[in-house]
């Protein structure tokens, strides 16, 4: 009869979904978020039945109600020894009272819902008590690449390094972008264009709303209520040992980079926070202590000293038509799930549906656990999933360069079981099996036990047959010679090769793709690339399978893919490509002809951030991006890049051409209280200067994007007249208090300065620094200790702008 009622019920919430519209998340921040489900179940994307399936694994039902079955296995919540270290007291006070108001989007639900008023403060003081008693060492972290790290290192994060890691490492594949976060400007791919232009009824008729729509982000609650910077570091570093359930994978950062990003996420709180300032009664945490017990905690939960659990009715035993249940009937005793209509029809849909297997066919296995870990977020498999279109610009290579959303975006894993061997699968999900360098983001580690089987589900559900090298390639050991001279025909011109490359290649290093790839793909893939690639860069080199040079092995083109094989299985014992080698032994001048060139490098003078920009007018600049200091000019020959682009540890990048000159140290722009106030020496961060990257205009000129406190500035250089630079900046203030204040900009500076016009002038180097009117006319000489400066003052209401001009 239940059933029956039930089946009724969920029937009339299909049917009024249908007449509403989609089924949208509802605006109570008290739901659940569910990343899978909340980007697929709820646009009908999956079914309804297998989006309740994520559902009572991520909100931990099985917890309580045991099943079998192998994707219904309980996330449950973190490991709560130590917890007293980690997490301020406060803050696990206003959670235990109300779970989604202290971090909307939780899956853990109010488990003392129902209590009198007068009793719930009190449950909640013990139980609070009885956490912050929970301690646990942090653990002593050992020097790294023989460099120690500094004392307490988590409280000497760098913010600006952590928001820009943050950015580009891949955490904003599930969490929030920072909306003023500059990222480089790439081409659109032509799918992403057609998104832009059609209008969503186009959209759903072509099948695109999915790709076209924004994807939900991951809440990270009032981070600053309930960590402190050592717990958040320390978490960051090692997210498995807090949470097991691998929801938050590993990143791998090093101790100074989880510091970073620790400093950025909290950057508007205080540091050195108490966790727990004062200690309780024995009697109280005794108390809180048996409370965990009877509250079910325990069985999501781990701590010191308790044991035991609150079993409840398995799963296949429940009859979901009664009234008092974990959602919609608030009952004491029962933890209150907060789910709106779309996730209880589903949750429903699935323990009507039950399966009850304990092994899942390998594709649906696949798709499970990229559901509750959401590999969705970063890899697409089967047409579902993959990185949101508007988060496609924070993933980003080394050095910026652009080789399409194929070469910067996580790979799709369509057919993945067929190309890569298991065993290295395996490294892959160990953490140890990188082959794309080039990629800012980082492929995740999550805790071995929820990923051990992935290889063998992929290798099963891609319907892979085994094939030896010597059933692919027969005898190919002799073929290696010619080989390498294939490689070199093209190969070369995108991938490296033993850490060895061409100038500007960022591809997969070859050197290990026969460790890699199974050989009957490789075989195949390089027949007809864009067969297991559509629309990949990859070009083919065997059009209609004829091979690609006649004069090697006949212009056979299988004996050809042979012998690729063959080199790149000796690869340790082979000579490089020739190509390569020649490379090796040249110099490499950059030298800008029709467009401007734009390296990031280190330099003397500009730093380790610097960014040296190339003209064809054959004068330069470099900029110092950590200090925004426009740093030096030169004129003739641009850069040696050999440097940069081969050796580590590389020795600073030296101008090659002449008439070098540095620019006024320092800041450019600062507020002084009056006239004779110095002129700021601490670093830019320290005053107040952030770097927000660049913007290519379509002549490939770079306008330098930086923020000095509540003023935007837009910095463009370019060459002058009879060889100088010109600069222009464009400064905004973001508010009116801003707008009511005077920036100085500082325009020259040396031992001595002359007036060369009433608005410009020389120093003793023989820089000449032009402002045009009337800032120009405004300008103050000044003599600070044994330096002259000429700083300009800068009225900025709303908008102003200054133009430079430098010679020498």
């Amino acid at each position: 009869m239940n059933r029956i009622f039930l089946l009724a019920v969920a029937s009339l919430i299909v049917l009024w979904v249908f007449i509403s519209g989609p089924m949208a998340r509802a605006e109570s921040s008290a739901v659940p978020m569910v990343a899978g489900f909340d980007r697929f179940a709820r646009h009908q994307e999956i079914e309804m039945a297998a989006g309740g399936r994520l559902l009572i694994a991520e909100l931990s039902c099985t917890a309580c109600h045991n099943a079998a079955d192998e994707d219904l296995q309980p996330k449950r919540g973190p490991k709560l020894e130590g917890v007293g270290d980690r997490v301020q007291r406060d803050w696990i006070e206003r959670f235990l009272t109300s779970p989604q108001t202290a971090k909307p989007g939780t899956t853990m639900p109010d488990v003392l819902v129902g209590l009198p008023v007068t009793e719930k403060p009190k449950i909640v003081a013990a139980l609070a008590a009885f956490l912050a008693t929970e301690h646990q060492p942090y653990p002593v972290l050992p020097a790294n690449g023989g460099k120690a790290l500094p004392d307490e290192f988590w409280n000497l994060g760098n913010a600006t390094h952590g928001q820009q890691l943050y950015h580009t490492v891949g955490c904003v594949a599930c969490h929030e972008p920072d909306q003023d976060q500059e990222t480089v400007s790439t081409e659109p791919s032509a799918i992403d264009r057609l998104l832009e232009e059609l209008d969503p009824e186009e959209l759903a008729e072509m099948g695109l709303d999915a790709a076209a729509r924004a994807v939900p982000s991951v809440p990270h609650g009032d981070l600053g209520a309930k960590y402190t910077h050592k717990s958040l570091t320390f978490f960051l570093l090692d997210p498995e040992k807090v949470r097991p359930s691998g929801r938050m994978p590993s990143f791998k950062l090093e101790p100074v980079e989880a510091s970073d990003i620790a400093a950025y996420l909290l950057r508007e709180q205080k540091k050195n926070v108490a966790v727990n300032p004062f200690r309780d009664d024995p009697a109280l945490v005794e108390e809180g202590k048996r409370l965990f017990v009877r509250f079910g905690c325990v069985n999501c939960h781990t701590a010191t000293g308790v044991q035991g659990s609150l079993p409840a009715k398995p799963l296949g035993e429940l009859q979901t038509g009664n009234k008092i249940r974990c959602w919609g009937s608030p009952s004491q005793g029962l933890p209150q799930f907060a789910l709106d209509q779309p996730q209880a029809t589903a949750v429903v849909a699935a323990i009507n549906e039950l399966e009850r297997k304990e092994s899942l066919p390998a594709q649906q296995a696949i798709s499970s656990l990229m559901l509750r870990l959401n590999c969705y977020a970063y890899h697409q498999r089967d047409g579902r999933g993959g990185v949101d279109r508007k988060r496609k610009a924070y993933f980003e290579t080394v050095r910026h360069i652009d080789i399409g959303d194929e070469g910067r975006i996580p790979p799709p894993l369509d057919g993945v079981g067929r190309k890569l061997k298991i065993d290295w699968l395996k490294k892959v999900f160990a953490g140890s099996g990188e082959v794309r360098p080039h990629l800012l983001a980082r492929m995740p580690k999550y805790p071995s036990r929820m990923v051990a089987q992935l290889p063998s589900w992929f290798a099963q559900a891609d319907a892979v047959v085994t094939r030896t090298e010597k059933e692919v390639f027969g005898e190919y050991k002799p073929l290696a010679s010619a080989g390498r001279v294939l490689l070199n025909t093209g190969c070369v011109q995108c991938h490296p090769i033993r850490g060895e490359r061409l100038p500007g290649v960022v591809g997969v290093d070859l050197a290990n793709v026969t460790a890699r790839i199974r050989p009957d793909w490789f075989h195949e893939f390089l027949l007809d690339p864009s067969k297991f690639k559509p629309r990949t860069r990859m070009p083919t080199f065997f059009p209609e399978g004829r091979g690609q040079d006649k004069n090697v092995l006949g212009g056979d083109a299988n004996l050809q893919v042979a012998a690729l094989w063959a080199y790149l299985r000796d690869i340790k014992k082979q000579p490089l490509p020739q190509k390569i080698e020649q490379a090796r032994s040249q110099e490499f001048e950059l030298v800008p002809t029709k467009r401007p060139i734009l390296l990031r490098t280190f330099m003397p003078v500009a730093g380790t951030h610097a960014i040296a920009v190339g003209f064809p007018q054959q004068v330069h600049y470099a900029f110092d991006a950590e200090q925004m200091r426009l740093a030096q000019a030169w004129r003739g020959k641009f850069l040696d890049a050999k440097g940069t682009w081969f050796e580590r540890m590389a020795p600073p990048a030296l101008p090659l051409g002449d008439a070098l000159v540095e620019l006024p140290a320092g800041v450019p722009l600062a507020l002084l209280e009056n006239q004779k106030q110095a002129w700021p020496v601490a670093s830019a961060e320290t005053v107040g200067y952030k770097f927000l990257g660049y913007r290519l205009d379509p002549a490939g000129i770079p306008t330098l994007l930086y923020r000095y406190r509540d003023f935007d500035i837009q910095d463009r250089i370019v060459p002058g007249e009879q060889q100088s630079l010109s600069r222009l900046l464009s400064i905004k203030a973001q508010s009116s208090a801003a707008s009511k204040t005077t920036l100085w900009f500082r325009a020259n500076q040396g031992k001595q300065l002359k007036h060369q016009l009433e608005s410009s002038t020389t120093n003793e180097s023989g820089l000449t620094v032009l402002i045009s009117e009337p800032a120009g006319k405004a300008g103050v000489v000044r003599r600070i200790g044994k330096t002259v400066e000429w700083i300009v003052p800068v009225d900025v209401y709303r908008e102003a702008t200054i133009q430079v001009e430098y010679q020498w």
